[in-house]
């Protein structure tokens, strides 16, 4: 067995360029093998690292995915520019940014959500995360997402979001027309709903 040899620089390195590492590494598994019989170990072999390597940076494959979905809002709220616009563009740029990062890894993304489908538990287990994530993506519209209102503006973002994202599983146009009609369609019908649910500003 060849022996391991252990990188004495990887505490220079940056945490984030480490994750990114590992969630390139965890989704080309998933695209090979599927989500459900991919393990950590499988993961460290993938990034040359120990599994006690690997757990300092991920402790389960389940923080994969929520560490995933936290970066994924951090990076929308930095690359938006939403001055100006109304509320329902606000949420379609927002939304479509969302669309834009995740599309180097659809394939491996839609290979867990069609698994999730089929294991409810894992599914209930990450529904927390997708409505904290949609209420960060009103609060960078300009929407509070608080109080009775805020939780219905939330889940009808959430099921506009869910909807849009099974369009994009399947949209080979390489512009993602398909995926905007689907969201600006959806917006259109639920705008009532998200944006005037009284006032919309914090």
């Amino acid at each position: 067995m060849k022996k391991r040899v252990k990188n004495n620089n990887r505490s220079t390195k940056n945490k984030t360029d480490d994750f990114d590492h590992v969630v390139d590494a965890a989704f080309k598994l998933v695209d090979e093998r599927g989500w459900k019989k991919l393990l950590l170990k499988d993961i460290a072999e993938e990034t040359n690292l120990s599994l006690s390597e690997l757990c300092k940076i991920v402790s389960s494959k389940s923080a994969i995915l929520i560490e995933f979905q936290n970066r994924t809002d951090v990076h929308v709220i930095d690359s938006v520019s939403l001055e100006g616009s109304s509320y329902r563009d606000r949420l379609f740029e927002v939304l479509m940014c969302r669309f834009d990062i995740f599309q180097p890894y659809r394939n491996p993304i839609k290979k867990i959500i069609t698994e999730f489908g089929c294991d409810p538990l894992t599914a209930l287990l990450h529904g927390p995360q997708l409505f904290k994530s949609m209420a960060l993506m009103l609060e960078t519209a300009g929407i509070n997402s608080s109080g009775i209102k805020g939780i219905l503006r939330v889940k009808g973002l959430t099921f506009i979001y869910i909807h849009t994202l099974s369009i994009w599983l399947n949209d080979n146009s390489p512009d993602l027309s398909e995926t905007m009609a689907s969201l600006d369609r959806n917006l259109t019908n639920a705008e009532r709903l998200i944006v005037r649910l009284g006032p919309s500003k914090k």
